[in-house]
């Protein structure tokens, strides 16, 4: 059996076959991992982001949205092309080129980002629910978590289907807001002029800025390289560049729609709010209102729904990223539920928090912010993905050109200027305004500034002083050693686990056909009652006499038949006791039954297979229920 634990999503990887097919049919099989991506980029922190500026700014700042989608796609296609070409996500090609501390700094940082993306689609969610059902927003904020229960039961139905569920939530929201247009009429000459680049300051930067960090995340270049490896594809020179091809594809028409919705939610603000006199409208609960005020209950409704399915779609999305940048980066594996349920509740905490101390009306604020932390974290990102897709031993005749470097190198220059400027100005303002600070600023401040700066002048210096330093081209499974002989292997200890279901005699009958009559087989039960768990071996409630019973009875069948067997019972947790058993009695080999449980089952009766597994140094035999 074959291992996905080294293979970025690895339980998803290579899922999605494109082979032997031609034309639209090879087309759609590619289709899917940019759509993904492109949920990112018109999730509840772009629409936070957008109303801020189509309000205060009226169509002044298209021209950023626009750049920044230019950018975008420069990214994600360096992106793609890295997951294609070397089979490598973002964060696992990191792992490889730096050390282990300037990794665990880059995985707190994209952590961070995560957190500030799910935020974001936390308060979106929130927000739509209590302007469809007037629910309060602290009670919209605790429902958010029942996305993880969502994202594990797309997630175990398969690539596709998940990719299908946020297709259908895009369109939701592109039809939503195509609607809208119609009802408030911008004024195209306006919009045109919108594409002219202007100077930014002041106001103007900080949301720029957070336009761009909401357009360009960070969490999405990790993703999208992920992403691309569900596809199956030939590891030749021609299947590659025809992968690239038709991934540039994806790209191009998923970001593209992301940005027509980005461009509709800014110019929706511009002629609903900044021509009628409406310049701070920074929160969506205001622009909802006023789209009542102005055009009556349609727009308004739509609004809401597209809100709900942007942070429905962009919540999943952001926790697969989670998953892949805490394997890639820290090698740290955890239980997918868990993982999900972590990076939520680390999410919620500042949503409560904001509306506790500082009320429902500082949500807006807190959005915005989020998608400023977005963008500063971005130059961890980019600056990595612009070195490895360069870099011509690693990626040979699919290292990007000339051209396309010198574009790359130019956006990354200019996002992390801007941060710079931006960090500059924030913290004379906060010098200037809090004289009696000062002390906090020059202790705390501007040392965790100056050394996040030190971290990413080395992130782009090491890879040129150090070229090639890193470790091999990655290989999920290793390099296949030569195989000069097979011996039989005979086990003498055999392992039953018994459930006293229909699986038993299964289970039975694939461990004798392992041992035979020579070997000796521990039937092992655990019982797991409230007072097992808590008194262990002094238990003696009517389910655990009536286990050992039936257990004893199996062992005497056994032994009718000539084999040599002894019943073991266990108490509590059933992963711990049958590893302790199995420790215990030196067994060299399991046979467990599987309960087939899928998602929601595996949330609540647990995975004692793949616990047991991780806990036991012998092989484990995994008999399936027919």
């Amino acid at each position: 059996m074959s291992s996905n634990n080294n293979q970025s999503l690895g339980n998803v990887h290579g899922s999605v076959n494109t082979e032997n097919k031609t034309g639209w049919r090879k087309i759609m099989a590619f289709l899917g991992p940019a759509y993904l991506v492109s949920v990112g980029y018109m999730d509840p922190g772009n629409w936070a982001t957008d109303i801020a500026g189509g309000s205060a700014f009226g169509y002044k700042l298209i021209w950023v949205l626009f750049v920044s989608n230019l950018i975008a796609l420069l990214l994600q296609s360096l992106s793609a092309r890295l997951g294609i070409v070397r089979g490598l996500d973002l964060a696992q090609a990191s792992k490889n080129a730096y050390p282990r501390f300037v990794n665990f700094c880059l995985y707190i940082l994209a952590q961070i980002a995560i957190i500030a993306c799910d935020l974001a689609e936390i308060i979106g969610m929130a927000i739509g629910l209590k302007l469809l059902f007037h629910l309060p927003l602290i009670w919209g904020v605790s429902l958010t978590i029942t996305d993880t229960v969502l994202m594990l039961y797309l997630m175990n139905k398969g690539m596709r289907k998940l990719e299908g569920f946020i297709i259908s939530m895009i369109f939701i929201v592109g039809l939503s807001f195509l609607i809208e247009m119609f009802i408030v009429r911008p004024d195209v000459i306006e919009i045109a002029k919108g594409f002219a680049p202007t100077n930014l300051s002041g106001e103007a930067l900080y949301i720029a800025i957070g336009i761009i960090g909401a357009t360009v995340m960070p969490h999405n270049l990790y993703l999208h390289s992920s992403l691309v490896q569900t596809r199956q594809i030939t590891r030749t020179d021609e299947g590659i560049k025809s992968a690239i091809k038709f991934n540039l594809f994806d790209t191009v028409i998923a970001l593209n729609l992301a940005f027509f919705v980005n461009a509709a939610i800014l110019i929706l603000a511009a002629t609903a709010f900044f021509k009628n006199g409406y310049f701070k409208v920074a929160e969506i609960q205001d622009a909802y209102k006023l789209l009542e005020h102005i055009f009556g209950s349609i727009a308004p409704a739509l609004f809401a729904i597209a809100l709900i399915a942007s942070g429905q779609s962009s919540t999943i999305t952001g926790t697969l990223a989670g998953q892949i940048i805490m394997e890639g980066h820290i090698n740290l594996r955890i239980e997918p539920w868990l993982r999900r349920l972590l990076t939520r509740l680390l999410a919620i905490l500042p949503a409560m928090l904001t509306i506790i101390y500082f009320g429902e009306d500082a949500l807006g604020n807190l959005l915005v912010l989020s998608q400023v932390v977005l963008s500063l974290q971005l130059g961890f990102a980019v600056i990595p993905l612009i070195h490895f897709t360069s870099d011509k031993k690693r990626m040979g005749n699919f290292a990007i050109s000339l051209k396309v470097k010198i574009l790359a190198w130019a956006s990354a220059i200019g996002i992390v200027g801007l941060n710079v400027k931006l960090v500059y100005e924030q913290l004379a303002d906060w010098i200037k305004g809090n004289p009696a600070a000062d002390i906090w600023i020059y202790a705390l401040v501007i040392p965790i500034v100056i050394g996040i700066a030190l971290l990413l002048i080395y992130v782009f210096i090491r890879p040129m002083l150090f070229k090639h330093a890193d470790k091999p081209a990655y290989l999920p499974h290793g390099i296949a050693s030569a195989i000069t002989e097979l011996d039989a292997i005979t086990y003498k200890h055999i392992a039953i686990t018994i459930d006293f279901s229909k699986n038993d005699n299964d289970c039975l009958r694939h461990a004798i056909m392992q041992g035979g009559k020579r070997a000796d087989y521990t039937l092992i039960h655990v019982v797991e009652t409230a007072g097992a768990r808590y008194y262990g071996k002094q238990v003696l409630d009517n389910e655990t006499q009536s286990d050992v019973d039936n257990l004893d009875k199996y062992v005497n069948a056994m032994e009718k038949l000539g084999y040599k067997a002894q019943a073991q019972i266990g108490y509590g947790s059933p992963a711990r006791s049958i590893a302790k058993i199995v420790n215990e009695e030196n067994i060299d080999f399991i046979v467990m039954g599987s309960h087939g449980h899928k998602a929601l089952k595996d949330l609540i009766f647990g995975t004692t297979v793949n616990s047991v597994r991780h806990m036991v140094n012998v092989p484990v035999l995994v008999v399936k229920p027919q």
